[in-house]
């Protein structure tokens, strides 16, 4: 009961906060962007419904992809990228089975990033 009262609490807070007429506006704004330039409109529209949903879930940005995006800004695509991103004290305390799982955790991780990162740039999204 007591999450369908802080749903409901956080969905007046958006209606309050003019959450939904802000969220009109730039949807539109980009899709307009993207028409102009040439871009699939499709395309951006749905981009933009992936992002207003992680905003009503309170989603954060990811650290991770966060970490990603400051790297493919900085130096591009680079062949050391899961290196790079490997946690070095976590990593020196696992045995040899979970040093692999966790390369290809973190290497399954970076190409999400990488694919999300990809798509933001294509779309040119704010």
């Amino acid at each position: 009961m007591e999450d369908i009262k802080l749903l409901a609490r956080a969905a007046k807070k958006r209606l309050k906060s003019n959450f939904w007429a802000d969220c009109k506006r730039d949807y539109d704004k980009n899709a307009e962007a993207a028409k102009q330039r040439g871009i699939s409109e499709i395309k951006v529209r749905s981009s933009m419904k992936g992002t207003i949903v992680r905003k009503i879930k309170g989603e954060q940005e990811d650290e991770f992809y966060l970490k990603v995006k400051q790297l493919l800004d900085e130096e591009g695509e680079v062949s050391d990228a899961i290196g790079r991103l490997t946690d070095k004290e976590y990593y020196d305390t696992l045995s040899y089975e979970e040093r692999v799982r966790y390369n290809l955790e973190l290497s399954n991780r970076y190409l999400a990033a990488l694919a999300r990162y990809k798509k933001e740039k294509e779309l040119k999204i704010d």
